[in-house]
C-alpha cells in the first residue's frame, strides 16, 4: 500500500462512517427522483428495497425498521400521487419492499447477536490476558522496571506477546517473548509460559535451567492439544538475569530479536547472542543453551522488544530501526523511554501497525544520578537535546 493510500485510509475512516449513515436515506431520495422523472414502464422498487438492506448491517433494529417503513411509504406516496395505488403492479411493488424490509430486520438481528458474542469473547480474552500478563512493579531488586503491551488494533488486547519480571534468590530474572499465533490459543500459551517462568525462576540455579523448564512446559502443552496446528506452536523469547549487586546481565536468546543496551551517554549496543538458538517449544536436541554475559553499567538501560517494533514499516516499506532511532537520546527513566518509543513507532507507521508489540525496559540508576535527566522526544532525526 502506498503512502497516499495509507493517508487516505486514515483520513477516510470518519468520512466512510458518515457516508454509510446517510446512504439509506439517499437511496430513498434517489428512488423517488428516478420514479418521478422516468416513464411509468420503469420502476424504482429495487432502489427502495436496497435502502433497508444497506441499513441492516450498520444501523440498530429500530433504525432499520424506520428505513424500511420510509421506503414503503415512499412507494405508496408515489403511487397515490400518480393515481395508481390500486392494481396488481402497485401491490407487488409494495409487497416486494415490505418483504425485503422484513428480511433486513432479520439480518440486522443476526448481525447484532454476532457482534454481542464477539464483544463478549473479546472482553473475556482481554480479562484473561490482563490476568496472565500483569504489569511488573516499578522497582524490582533495586532496578527500575517498565513494561508495555501495544496492540496492533486500538480496541483489541488479545495477542501472543508476553513479559514477566521476578526477584529471585539468583537476582532479577526477566522474560519477554512472542507466541506463534493470536487469539485465545495464544493467550493460553502465554499463560503456560508465564506460569512456568515464575516457578522456574525461583527454583532453577541457572538461566539455562529456566529455559529448559520452559521448553518442557511447552512440550507438555503441545502434547495436550489435539489440534495439529496448535501443537506445532513455538515461542521466541529472551531470558535475562541480573545477579544481586552485579553490574552485568546474563541472557539466553531463543530466536528472538536482539535486546538493546542503552548507555548513560546515549550510546546503544545490540546484545547479539554468541550462538543462534531455536525458539522455545522447538527443542530438537541440536545444542544445549549457553548464557551470554554483558556488562550493565550504572545509568544503563536494557530494552527488550518483540518484532512488532523491529518489523514495523512506514508507508515506503522501510523497517523501524530502534537502535538507530534511540542512539544519542537520553530519558528520565524506563517508563519515559517506552512512552517515547511507542509514540515514535506510531509516527513511523502512520498508525497502521499490523502486529502487536511488547516492550520491557530495565534501568540501573547511577549513583548521584538525578531523578530526571535530559530527554528528547523521538520524532525527527535532527531533534536536539533539551532540558
Amino acid at each position: 500500500m502506498g503512502k497516499w493510500a495509507r493517508r487516505w485510509r486514515g483520513r477516510g475512516g470518519a468520512g466512510s462512517r458518515r457516508f454509510v449513515r446517510v446512504l439509506p436515506v439517499a437511496m430513498i431520495v434517489i428512488g423517488v427522483v428516478f420514479d418521478l422523472l422516468t416513464p411509468p414502464v420503469f420502476t424504482a422498487v429495487p432502489i427502495f428495497a436496497a435502502a433497508p438492506l444497506i441499513a441492516a448491517p450498520f444501523f440498530g433494529t429500530w433504525a432499520t425498521i424506520r428505513v424500511g417503513a420510509a421506503a414503503l411509504l415512499a412507494v405508496a406516496g408515489i403511487r397515490i400521487g400518480t393515481g395508481a395505488l390500486t392494481g396488481a403492479v402497485p401491490f407487488i411493488e409494495m409487497l416486494t419492499v415490505l418483504t425485503v424490509s422484513v428480511q433486513a430486520v432479520v439480518i440486522n438481528r443476526v448481525v447484532l447477536r454476532g457482534n454481542e458474542r464477539l464483544a463478549s469473547a473479546r472482553i473475556i480474552a482481554e480479562t484473561a490476558m490482563r490476568a496472565v500478563l500483569p504489569v511488573p512493579p516499578e522497582r524490582i531488586g533495586g532496578l527500575q522496571v517498565a513494561a508495555r503491551y501495544e496492540a496492533a488494533q486500538a480496541d483489541e488486547f488479545v495477542g501472543g506477546d508476553l513479559f514477566a519480571a521476578a526477584e529471585t534468590p539468583y537476582g532479577v530474572r526477566l522474560v519477554l517473548g512472542d507466541v506463534r499465533g493470536k487469539g485465545l490459543e495464544a493467550v493460553g500459551t502465554v499463560a503456560v509460559v508465564i506460569g512456568a517462568f515464575r516457578e522456574a525462576a525461583e527454583q532453577e540455579k541457572s538461566l539455562e535451567g529456566v529455559a529448559r523448564r520452559l521448553d518442557r512446559a511447552l512440550e507438555r502443552e503441545s502434547a495436550r492439544r489435539s489440534d495439529p496446528e496448535a501443537a506445532e506452536g513455538f515461542v521466541t523469547a529472551v531470558l535475562a538475569e541480573i545477579p544481586p549487586g552485579a553490574r552485568m546481565v546474563r541472557m539466553v536468546n531463543r530466536g528472538h530479536p536482539d535486546p538493546l543496551l542503552l548507555y548513560g551517554d546515549g550510546a546503544v549496543e545490540a546484545l547479539t547472542p554468541s550462538e543462534p538458538a531455536l525458539p522455545l517449544g522447538m527443542d530438537l536436541g541440536v545444542r544445549a543453551d549457553r548464557a551470554d554475559e554483558w556488562g550493565m553499567p550504572a545509568g544503563g538501560t536494557l530494552l527488550f522488544f518483540t518484532d512488532g517494533l523491529s518489523e514495523a514499516r512506514d508507508a515506503d516499506g522501510v523497517f523501524y530501526d530502534p537502535a538507530e532511532r534511540l542512539r544519542g537520546r537520553l530519558f528520565p527513566g524506563p517508563e519515559e523511554l517506552l512512552s517515547a518509543l511507542a509514540d515514535d513507532v506510531r509516527l513511523h507507521t502512520g498508525g497502521e501497525s499490523t502486529d502487536d508489540m511488547a516492550l520491557l525496559a530495565v534501568a540501573r540508576q547511577a549513583k548521584g544520578q538525578p531523578d530526571r535527566r535530559r530527554t528528547v522526544k523521538i520524532v525527527k532525526r535532527d531533534t536536539t537535546l533539551r532540558d
